[in-house]
């Protein structure tokens, strides 16, 4: 419901006038606010009665602007010829010869015809071997060829279809196992999730190896962080990295106290240093408790330790413990390498707010396009403050490119003209003081310009998880939520980890998701925490997931680019960089024995 106010001249306007305004835009806000929430227990009550929702009727398409007419002299894109077989290598070639060739025929050689085929069948080899009986009575096997995996009755070749299949392409555990039955594959359901989630502790251990890595080299790092259910309970999946790596741990909670936590791996630790003593008293500690925790010892070894000595303390209140710990996690951070000046770039949330923080513009500004306005004033404001702002990110952006310090005042003095105007709607004015308020972490690429403006690659890695929220359930296990992948329903052991992998690499190129080239801001990744909340359909579904990556080089850091996977999410793999390819089968057969 809108209600059409008189056009007041500036002139009638006065405080009083200006009060009652304000009062009723906040009224029609809330207004709208109800009327969508009302609509949207309408469409729930209809669908619980099995009736139908209202339906979304698309903007007609004959508003918008044809395309323009294309130049009949150019040549249509992607017609541009190729040798269609010049990258095939061939593995078969057969002659075929002509029959009745005429006495007087000349032969001039052949003429070339390739063609690409699939074969796809089981090979099931019996391997008879030897037994000899020596005089002394011992009993003789004849060893098994070195591509035998240990106690498995499956190839290495199966081992490796069975782990593309699921975290590449993307396949269920049930298709996987109706697909290798129709291939002729005699393997349970059971098995199957065994090949999948045990057997992995080589794998595991170099995920463990590369966050504390990747952050003793990195200068900054994307945070973000989206639903992850395990075993039927609310879970969190934050994702860390940049243009070179991508880590992923999925825990219970995602307050700040678990953030550190997951940077701190795989230490246990918590240390007392002048970073630690900082956070405290930025974050207005009580000084007797700050005095009470510098006396004495400053390291502890693990979560029980520390726990100890602050029972010993008598530090009980909860805020006190929850701080003291952060700041504790933050100094094992330090101590353990991490630089304080590692910039964590976000959506502006809260827990992330640690070290050099950065935040993302395409957040910030998120609220204003969500905003429907009730008025044409209404229209008009918010379209100027959001051309103001991104007016603002584009010079930004030019100031990544080619920073000029004698641009960084002007740059300054627009963000606060910008935050400090007042438009008379309660709305617009929030949104601009919630970016006035962090003017540090918005302006933070004046200091660094190696940092974005934005957190789209880290929504882009995200973004590939949530896909495969929407198609089944949660973790089930202990090593399935550690490698991301999704159990029957019946097998509940315990919990999990983390995911880590690399990403595609710097010789991926600069794309939409490279630091050095971002998009433009009405093209920003959208927000992955809010890309679907679907649920499994019923028992017994499962999850896919997973990290596709390169290799790594631990001593130097350098990421050997993987090929990019099908699908443009860029998403790292579990394993990919091992048993997705027959060149590095024997590496893979060597992990598992």
């Amino acid at each position: 419901m809108r209600i059409l106010l008189p056009d007041i001249p500036e002139a009638e306007r006065t405080p009083l006038v200006r009060q009652l305004l304000e009062i009723i835009y906040l009224q029609q806000e809330r207004i709208q606010q109800l009327e969508e929430r009302i609509q949207q227990l309408e469409d729930e009550i209809a669908r619980l009665k099995g009736l139908k929702a209202r339906p979304r009727i698309a903007p007609s398409a004959l508003e918008t602007s044809p395309r323009p007419p294309r130049d009949p002299d150019a040549k249509r894109p992607g017609s541009a010829k190729r040798s269609k077989t010049a990258q095939l290598t061939i593995t078969e070639e057969i002659v075929i010869r002509l029959p009745d060739v005429p006495p007087e025929a000349t032969f001039k050689g052949y003429e070339d015809f390739v063609v690409q085929d699939l074969v796809l069948q089981p090979r099931v080899v019996r391997y008879r071997r030897e037994r000899w009986l020596t005089p002394d009575g011992q009993d003789l096997v004849a060893p098994l060829p070195a591509d035998v995996l240990p106690g498995s009755h499956y190839g290495p070749d199966l081992i490796c279809f069975i782990l593309h299949q699921y975290h590449h392409q993307h396949v269920t555990q049930p298709l996987l196992l109706e697909q290798l039955h129709q291939l002729g594959i005699d393997i349970s359901a059971g098995e199957l999730s065994r090949i999948l989630t045990e057997g992995k502790d080589a794998f595991h251990q170099e995920k463990a190896e590369l966050l504390p890595a990747a952050l003793a080299v990195s200068a900054y790092v994307q945070v973000d962080d989206t639903g992850a259910r395990h075993q039927g309970h609310s879970g969190f999946c934050t994702h860390i990295g940049n243009e070179l790596f991508a880590s992923f741990a999925s825990t219970d909670s995602k307050s700040r106290l678990n953030f550190l936590e997951v940077l701190r791996r795989p230490h246990a630790d918590y240390v007392i240093n002048e970073t630690t003593v900082a956070y405290w008293q930025r974050q207005k500690l009580p000084a007797a408790v700050v005095d009470q925790l510098r006396r004495g010892p400053r390291a502890f070894v693990d979560t029980a330790a520390w726990q100890g000595r602050l029972r010993e303390l008598g530090i009980t209140k909860r805020r006190h413990v929850r701080i003291a710990s952060e700041g504790a996690l933050l100094g094992s951070l330090i101590a353990h390498g991490v630089s304080p000046q590692l910039a964590i770039l976000s959506d502006g949330a809260g827990q992330y707010d640690v070290l050099a923080h950065a935040a993302c513009w395409i957040h910030a500004e998120r609220p204003l396009a969500r905003l429907i306005p009730y008025s044409d004033e209404h229209r008009a404001a918010i379209a100027k403050v959001r051309h103001e702002i991104w007016e603002l990110y584009r010079d930004l952006k030019g100031y990544r490119q080619r920073p000029e310090r004698s641009r960084r005042a002007d740059l300054e003095a627009r963000f606060d003209a910008l935050c400090r105007q007042r438009t008379g709607f309660p709305s617009i004015d929030g949104v601009l003081k919630a970016m006035g308020a962090h003017r540090a972490a918005l302006l933070r690429v004046l200091d660094r310009p190696a940092i974005p403006l934005h957190t789209n690659l880290s929504e882009g890695h995200l973004r590939d998880y949530v896909k495969k929220r929407k198609i089944s359930g949660s973790t089930r296990s202990e090593l399935g939520r550690a490698g991301h992948v999704r159990e029957p329903e019946e097998d509940v052991p315990g919990v999990g980890s983390e995911l880590l992998g690399l990403s595609l690499g710097p010789s991926a190129g600069i794309g939409s998701n490279s630091p050095l080239g971002g998009p433009d801001p009405p093209e920003g990744g959208g927000d992955a925490g809010q890309e679907g909340r679907g649920r499994a359909a019923g028992v017994g579904e499962w999850r896919r997931g997973g990290v596709n990556a390169g290799a790594i080089d631990r001593r130097s850091f350098r990421a050997t680019p993987a090929r990019r996977p099908a699908s443009n999410h860029g998403c790292p793999r579990l394993l990919r960089s091992y048993v997705f390819s027959h060149y590095n089968r024997s590496k893979f057969i060597g992990s598992m024995s």
